[in-house]
């Protein structure tokens, strides 16, 4: 509603009764019963005549109607009008205003992501590495999520790992901060900090995620290879998650891995995912392959829609009263008959 019609109306008390048209109905439409015995009334009135108008009389031989007999009717029209327009005030015209709120609660989503040599590799676009191309797809799906054209946000929190974990950026609505974070990623540069380590990495997402007091709680973890450090073993961590109710989803990314000598190999050759697949079991989640760029982009948005949170809608109805307009125009209208019958319209006798 317009400032303009905020002023001119006033918020009611009173339920709509008669839908009318778009948003406009009335608050007690059996007022317009009136309306027929009324036009009746008029009617009858108005068959009966009654002298002639103007101030100077007219000669029984004259034909021609002065200017004043032509217009004679308009005192009555506006009579007429003024209690038309009563009849409709108290009929109690309303005008809606429809106003709807979503709330909704978003996701904390723990973004893992593998950083250990192996990523280097560049099988799922050519003359990219698969971090390179990881960091696009999961910036995508971050920016996604943190910016949902329905409302629901979720906060996502960044964490990388190889040998060890590391918490990049605590939870966060600011979806700059999180892809900031995620360019500065990099592959490990030094022997001693290589490794997979799957299971401390979860346990350790799971750990800062038992702080939130989110509804849903999400891990999506990628990897490119399988669980390498004895520390914490990936099922294990799993049946964590799964004790404080966080699902977790795990991607598997790469085409080819390098047997002892350094050779590509086909994943599958030598590969064994059932640990993955066992996280995701355990927690409600999924599992997903992606041997390249196109198939981590379908996985990342599978995960999307599993993840939509749910939007609850409000709606209310707030009515406004407009018999104040058809009041101030009856009286302008009982004015302006008044006027005109002891005026330029008044009838001898």
């Amino acid at each position: 509603m317009s400032v303009a019609q905020t002023e001119a109306t006033v918020q009611s008390a009173a339920e709509e009764s008669l839908k009318l048209w778009g948003n406009i109905s009335l608050g007690d439409p059996w007022f317009l019963g009136f309306l027929p015995l009324l036009l009746i009334y008029f009617f009858l009135r108005s068959r009966r005549g009654g002298g002639v108008a103007g101030r100077v009389p007219v000669l029984p031989t004259e034909r021609v109607m002065s200017l004043r007999q032509r217009v004679s009717w308009v005192p009555s029209v506006l009579n007429a009008s003024a209690v038309i327009l009563v009849v409709i005030a108290l009929a109690r015209p309303l005008e809606g205003d429809v106003e709807t709120s979503t709330e909704t609660e978003g996701v904390d989503i723990a973004l893992v992501l593998d950083r250990s040599s192996s990523m280097e590799a560049d099988d799922l676009e050519a003359g990219r590495t698969r971090l390179d191309v990881v960091k696009e797809v999961v910036a995508d799906f971050a920016e996604r999520r943190m910016t949902d054209e329905e409302g629901a946000s979720d906060n996502v929190a960044l964490f990388s790992f190889a040998r060890f974990p590391q918490q990049l950026c605590p939870f966060t609505l600011d979806v700059d901060a999180v892809k900031g974070f995620l360019g500065e990623v990099e592959l490990v540069r030094h022997r001693e900090e290589d490794g997979t380590g799957i299971g401390i990495a979860l346990a350790k997402a799971v750990a800062v995620l038992r702080e939130s007091e989110a509804e849903s709680r999400v891990v999506v973890l990628l990897t490119d290879g399988e669980n390498n450090l004895p520390m914490i073993p990936p099922s294990e961590a799993g049946e964590m998650a799964a004790e404080e109710g966080i699902r977790v989803y795990t991607v598997f990314a790469g085409r080819f891995v390098f047997d002892p000598f350094g050779r590509r190999m086909r994943s599958e050759q030598l590969i064994d995912t059932t640990e993955l697949k066992r996280i995701a079991e355990l927690t409600d989640g999924r599992f997903f392959r992606a041997r390249d760029k196109e198939a981590l982009e379908a996985a990342y948005a599978e995960i999307e829609a599993l993840e939509k949170t749910p939007l609850e809608e409000q709606r209310f109805v707030e009515h406004y009263d407009l018999y104040f307009n058809f009041l101030l125009w009856a009286f302008i209208a009982w004015v302006l008959g008044w006027a005109s019958e002891f005026t330029w319209a008044r009838r001898l006798p």
